[in-house]
């Protein structure tokens, strides 16, 4: 983020004096950022360009209050920020509630709650970071607020720059020196260490690295590098037009030549950042052929005031016109209605923050009235939040006392003799769409399931201390979303059940791609798992025998039996371990909590192709060991070409693709009667 918070004075460099152009970058900036979310779905640098500003001004702030009153007022700092961001975030926050009962269907509520607390209290950022490498998460639709990460970084960055500018200015005194080349040697520091991190971690991890704090940290200690060393950079008029306009073609073109969402915040973000600077350095360059006057124009200068509001206004209200018309993309119609709407919430809400709160502390804005004031602004909205997740929890709590009644909610027994047997009631359905993506299976909870980033075996034991029969669960999601069933199974006959399950990892020697790149944690997992095998000995591993896809990423279309799967089945049949494979299951090209929360479950059925095959693959498949037994399930989840979403009452799926954990628990008993019948147990 940010843009210019409301009632924020036009901006002055450390020693610098005025610079109105900065306000004409800031209205670049925030139109390049809307700009691209809407029409382009892609990400412009525009952010990086407000972190770098941030990081410029904030210096410069701090390095003259400690040359005017050789010291830096910490809590007054603080308080006097809290005052300015706080109102505008809250106006937006508070539109975000009433706007996601209004037009986001129910399986966003919780995702669209737990993101506007996480904004309130600017730790966004940090929750993106780990929905990240979350292989569950990644699944959801974008949230109103996800753009709050960058505010949730600045607000970081308030709390720790006062503390770094303070130390070096303390240690300049103490050595009877002045404080701006202390400043400038931390900063050199922070720079280098953070940029350093950040090259690292994108590499390793891009996705998170994009939300850390610590990747991103150097882009505003180059902002106040700037800051202190701009007094001394004196470029002549002919310069100053070359590098305005440079660094304006640099930032236009950042978005359109690098894929920003998936590059920084690495070096690459230098593009961005550096071409931010060189307007900067540029200045007023006293040319009517200068880059500054194209930012000193009041329009500009007019969108600078109002882009914080514009930041905050524009992706809520995009999330929101894609949910209401069912686009991926706005029309370009469509999209020139968000701007406006946005253009004009944001003039609004500027004006009574300047007129509301501005108001009230222009005579007496002292640190406890400040912080009244962002506490004020902030309760109503965590109460609001809070309230709203308290009652979907009771709501839940009451739908569980049906629940408990099988013949209210037979799910899969539906289909059944005995749960054809009695009329079904007319329920609501269960798990409720806004809850779906909780009702998954405990080893989640449990932090039983490896992520897509560490290779670690990680495993746990369920059921019987003493069982008769001990079956591993081996695999990636689609053998997890087994689980429920398992075990219901296993407290059932006195068996255990061991997961050994990692996202988007199947079972097999062959090497896989994760996100288009070689998935080489899933490699070393597989390796690890076998060895685990090895000393477990159980009596059988029940895992996936094909792979559904409608995703040309995966490699393959369709329904497969993957490269590898043969010679892993083998390897088990040495170590005398019998194999459970069972057939993949459908996914669909929506997802299912939503249409059902929207068009209900008559217009929710999907089609089992193209994800699976109109044979199984099974019944073709040659050299398949002695000790393999197939199972085929998918006869109770696609019937007559229609794969309905909702069975029984339950609401099958979480997604697009994966069982609900009460879905998986009412096909127990099939399960259960299908490893008895080919396993002969």
């Amino acid at each position: 983020m940010l843009p210019s918070a409301p009632s924020e004075p036009v901006p002055r460099a450390a020693g610098d004096g005025y610079r109105p152009e900065i306000q004409g970058l800031r209205a670049v900036a925030v139109l390049l950022v809307a700009v691209y979310h809407v029409w382009l779905g892609r990400v412009s640098g525009g952010v990086d360009v407000f972190l770098l500003l941030t990081g410029f001004l904030i210096t410069g702030s701090l390095v003259r209050m400690v040359e005017r009153r050789g010291r830096i007022d910490v809590v007054g700092f603080w308080t006097k920020l809290v005052r300015r961001l706080t109102p505008a975030a809250a106006v937006v926050l508070l539109g975000v509630l009433a706007a996601t009962f209004l037009f986001l269907p129910q399986d966003r509520w919780r995702t669209a709650l737990g993101e506007v607390v996480a904004a309130a209290l600017y730790y966004e950022n940090w929750k993106l970071a780990l929905d990240s490498v979350d292989y569950l998460a990644q699944s959801t639709a974008a949230s109103p607020v996800q753009h709050f990460w960058s505010l949730a970084i600045q607000g970081q960055f308030y709390l720790l720059w006062p503390l770094v500018v303070g130390a070096a200015a303390f240690a300049a005194a103490r050595a009877g020196r002045s404080p701006r080349p202390a400043v400038a040697i931390a900063l050199v520091l922070v720079f280098t260490v953070s940029l350093g991190y950040s090259v690292v971690m994108t590499g390793l991890d891009q996705p998170w690295a994009y939300f850390d704090t610590g990747a991103r940290l150097w882009e505003l200690a180059l902002g106040g590098l700037l800051a202190l060393a701009l007094p001394y950079l004196r470029p002549p008029a002919w310069l100053r037009v070359l590098l305005g306009w440079a660094g304006l073609a640099a930032l236009l073109s950042c978005g359109l030549l690098l894929q920003v969402s998936t590059l920084f915040p690495g070096y690459v973000a230098l593009w961005p950042t550096g071409a931010a600077a060189l307007v900067i350095v540029a200045g007023t360059s006293g040319s009517r052929l200068g880059a500054d006057r194209l930012l000193r124009l009041r329009p500009l200068h007019y969108i600078g005031d109002i882009s914080y509001a514009l930041y905050l206004w524009h992706w809520p209200v995009l999330v929101c016109y894609l949910a209401v018309t069912q686009r991926t993309v706005p029309s370009l119609f469509g999209g020139a209605c968000v701007l406006a709407l946005s253009f004009v919430l944001a003039a609004a809400t500027t004006r009574l923050v300047d007129s509301g709160v501005g108001r009230i502390t222009r005579d007496r804005a002292t640190p406890v009235r400040s912080l009244a004031i962002g506490l004020a602004c902030l309760l109503p909205v965590l109460a609001g939040a809070g309230g709203w997740s308290w009652h979907l929890a009771e709501e839940q709590r009451e739908r569980e006392a049906f629940v408990a009644d099988a013949a209210n909610y037979p799910g899969a027994l539906v289909l059944t003799g005995d749960g054809a047997e009695r009329p079904l009631r007319d329920l609501p359905v269960y798990p409720d769409p806004a809850e779906a993506s909780a009702d998954v299976p405990v080893t989640y909870e449990d932090g039983c399931n490896q992520g897509t980033r560490s290779a670690e075996v990680l495993t746990c034991a369920y059921g019987a201390d003493d069982p008769e029969r001990t079956i591993a669960l081996v695999g990636g999601s689609h053998a997890a979303h087994w689980f429920p069933a398992l075990l219901r199974i296993a407290e059932q006959n006195d068996w255990r059940i061991v997961n050994i399950i990692k996202g988007a990892c199947l079972f097999t020697p062959a090497e896989q791609r994760y996100r288009g790149e070689p998935y080489t944690t899933c490699h070393e997992w597989n390796d690890g798992v076998m060895a685990e095998l090895a000393e477990l000995r159980p009596d059988a591993v029940f895992t996936t025998a094909t792979s559904s896809s409608i995703d040309s990423d995966a490699g393959f279309g369709g329904e497969v039996v993957v490269d590898g799967y043969l010679e892993r089945w083998a390897e088990l049949d040495r170590l005398g371990i019998d194999v459970l494979a069972i057939r993949d299951t459908p996914r669909f090209d929506f997802q299912a909590p939503e249409c059902v929360a929207t068009r209900g479950p008559e217009e929710c059925a999907g089609s089992p192709t193209p994800s699976l095959a109109q044979t199984s693959p099974l019944e073709s498949v040659r050299g398949v060991p002695d000790n393999v037994a197939f199972l085929d399930l998918n006869r109770y989840l696609c019937t007559g070409g229609r794969c309905p979403t909702v069975i029984g009452n339950v609401l099958v799926y979480w997604d697009n693709a994966h069982f609900t954990a009460t879905f998986a628990r009412t096909l127990a008993p099939v399960l259960e009667e299908e490893i008895r019948r080919v396993a002969g147990w």
